[in-house]
């Protein structure tokens, strides 16, 4: 066997035993169990925005006691939810 053969199959086993442990990692992370969510009251992580519909103000929300916010108020109004675009 040459010299090049030697560094060619020793690469080989590397890149078998990394490309192993990768999909190990990516197997076990997708079969772990998600967190609790936060007590009530916490402020949770959203991405919500609204319009008003009376003079057009867009507001964006990203945090809030709930996953699911009522509306907030503007012009005396409610205002409108608006699909995010993504």
């Amino acid at each position: 066997m040459s010299f090049g053969t030697i560094i060619w199959f020793l690469l080989g086993v590397v890149l078998f035993f990394g490309i192993w442990k990768f999909g190990l990692g990516m197997l076990k992370s997708m079969t772990s169990t998600l967190p609790a969510p936060p007590p009530a009251g916490e402020m949770r992580r959203i991405n919500v925005r609204y319009r008003c519909g009376v003079c057009g103000v867009e507001l964006r929300m990203v945090m809030a006691p709930d996953q699911d916010p009522p509306p907030p108020r503007h012009c005396l109004e409610d205002m409108d939810f608006v699909a995010p675009i993504e």
